[in-house]
């Protein structure tokens, strides 16, 4: 890899490890803090490459974008954020910028997108439209750092623009029409109506028409699509028949397993092949559980708005929060976040606190289809697929390995530990394992042991 590269950002740490990282690699580095500095060196005429962060003391790196644009057609700029919304990454697009990472990153993946970014050469710039001016969508929950969320934005922000239809799955309070709503409003037809289509719309034979009438060319969503009958599903599909090229934009959601319902019967085929022209699949919230703390702390700051007193988790309760199954997802998490800011004293919420919020909520896992003697293996070859699928395309980043072995070994461990009451060589017998390599394994996956009264 060779060439010049900008670096900006106002964390001297960052700067430091990618000045090392990309100079390793054979390029030229100039990095600073500012992003003055930055626009003038890019009026210069140096770098091949700019990697920049958002928020900078003296400004909004994705404002300086179109200017960059501007004076450099061509250059290519990977923003990187701590921002992890929605809306930066469907910024950080309509802005054309090459590409977008969150923060934290993982380096051999930004070295490696910084790697292609130097060899491509860069298509003719796009203008900003006025989604990336306004605040459209920044109230929605969807926030997060995760790698299936972040794939969830690079996908929304290449569909919304695009006439195929979206199908949307994911477990019930994920936020499916969220986000179908947030590819309306960021979408070209923001201005037309969202008209969403449930059961009792479809109910009846004029049920179709009506729909037609009132959203015209706007979006439609089918609500739950998977819930339908044959009748209704029937009716959806000689309703997209007779569309013209002035049809709306089609999207629907379902929690059901649309493929098992169709290897069922219990789903028509013509339809299923209709909607499924772009498929997101939303994470459940125990797929994404490092999404908590931020998600909580949007749900905190949306309380006090509305004018509860502001609250906090103290760091065993939010351990628990953490370790909670939430069969509802965001939409549990939301409403027991409310329920703790109107009924709570104190400003740190404790731990005996949670429990007895939690306590009189469920807390089993749904079932999303199959057996409940699945196998283990059947269960993570479904959820690495899933994985793969959430990447729209492209590979996942590199170290895959690595970081499904920590998934499973980690509550693999805590849950030994805690049943043998946090007993480090009593753990070790159960799992078959050197108690030398629990402790190492302890110590990397940063697993706090308590001991307690074991089960066995």
């Amino acid at each position: 890899m060779d060439g010049t590269i900008l670096v900006a950002d106002d964390d001297r740490t960052i700067r430091t490890v990618l000045t090392q990282a990309l100079t390793r690699a054979g390029c030229k580095v100039h990095a600073t803090s500012s992003l003055v500095t930055l626009m003038r060196w890019v009026e210069e005429g140096k770098g091949d490459l700019v990697i920049s962060d958002v928020m900078m003391p003296d400004g909004n790196g994705l404002d300086q974008l179109p200017l960059i644009a501007e004076q450099r057609p061509g250059l290519p700029v990977i923003v990187i954020s701590a921002q992890n919304t929605i809306m930066t990454a469907i910024q950080a697009t309509e802005a054309d910028a090459y590409d977008y990472l969150p923060k934290p990153f993982d380096l051999p993946d930004l070295m490696k997108r910084a790697a292609r970014a130097l060899e491509v050469k860069r298509r003719a710039p796009a203008p900003r439209t006025e989604a990336a001016d306004s605040d459209t969508g920044e109230d929605l929950p969807l926030v997060g750092r995760t790698a299936g969320m972040q794939a969830i934005y690079r996908l929304v922000a290449r569909v919304m623009n695009a006439d195929l239809p979206v199908l949307i799955t994911g477990e019930s309070g994920t936020g499916k029409s969220l986000i179908a709503r947030a590819i309306h409003d960021l979408s070209d037809r923001r201005t037309l109506p969202f008209v969403v289509a449930t059961g009792s719309d479809l109910a009846q034979m004029e049920g179709p028409s009506a729909l037609i009438s009132r959203v015209r060319n706007g979006t439609l969503l089918f609500d739950e699509v998977g819930d339908l009958d044959e009748d209704a599903q029937a009716r959806i599909v000689r309703m997209l028949d007779s569309f013209t090229d002035n049809a709306p934009r089609i999207m629907a959601t379902s929690q059901a397993d649309l493929a098992l319902k169709l290897d069922q019967g219990k789903f028509r085929s013509d339809l299923y092949y209709r909607l499924g022209g772009v498929t997101l699949a939303v994470p459940s919230l125990r797929e994404r559980v490092e999404d908590i703390p931020l998600l909580a702390t949007h749900f905190f700051a949306r309380s006090e708005r509305d004018g509860l007193p502001m609250r906090r988790f103290a760091q065993q309760a939010l351990e628990l929060v953490r370790a909670y199954s939430w069969p509802g997802n965001v939409r549990q998490l939301e409403n027991t976040i409310r329920r703790l800011s109107i009924t709570g004293g104190e400003e740190e919420i404790s731990r005996a606190e949670v429990e007895l919020v939690l306590g009189n909520q469920p807390a089993i896992e749904p079932l999303t289809g199959g057996s409940d003697r699945e196998k283990l293996s059947t269960s993570i070859e479904k959820h690495l697929r899933r994985y793969f699928d959430l990447h729209g395309g492209q590979l996942p980043p590199p170290g895959l390995y690595q970081r499904i072995l920590r998934e499973v070994e980690l509550p693999l461990i805590e849950i030994a530990l805690d049943a043998t009451g946090g007993n480090q060589a009593k753990c070790a017998d159960l799992l078959g394992i050197n108690r030398n390599t629990l402790r190492k394994k302890i110590t990397d996956l940063d697993i706090r042991v308590t001991r307690r009264r074991k089960l066995m």
